[in-house]
């Protein structure tokens, strides 16, 4: 008895499986619809996290958040610049020196914001 009861359970909770899967939430079409446009757009990276934040919030439309999503990456990339002009910068330093230098560079977000 207790495994015909077993067997009717799970029967029944893979039955159901399907239907709830199929069921999208609000969130999920959003999100659909989103990627859609982002893929549409070939944004990429940092743009594309941009694109999506303001898409999915419950601001504008996914046409008028694409402006935006392009001043951002700019901001965001400088850190990225930062480490390469500050090892630029550091040629010729080695050990403590090159290591001290490379932190402080890294904390000011590039050679040219350090304080001189």
């Amino acid at each position: 008895m207790n495994k015909l009861m077993t067997a009717l359970i799970m029967a029944a909770a893979l039955a159901l499986t399907p239907f709830a899967a199929s069921a999208k939430t609000e969130q999920q079409t959003k999100m659909g619809a989103c990627n859609k446009d982002a893929a549409a757009k070939s944004l990429q990276g940092e743009q594309r996290k941009a694109f999506m934040k303001s898409c999915l919030s419950a601001g504008p439309a996914p046409a008028a958040a694409a402006a935006p999503a392009k001043a951002e990456p700019a901001a965001a990339a400088k850190p990225k610049n930062a480490m390469g002009a500050c090892s630029t910068a550091s040629k010729g330093m080695k050990g403590a020196e090159h290591k001290k230098f490379m932190s402080e560079c890294l904390k000011a977000k590039g050679p040219e914001n350090m304080k001189k």
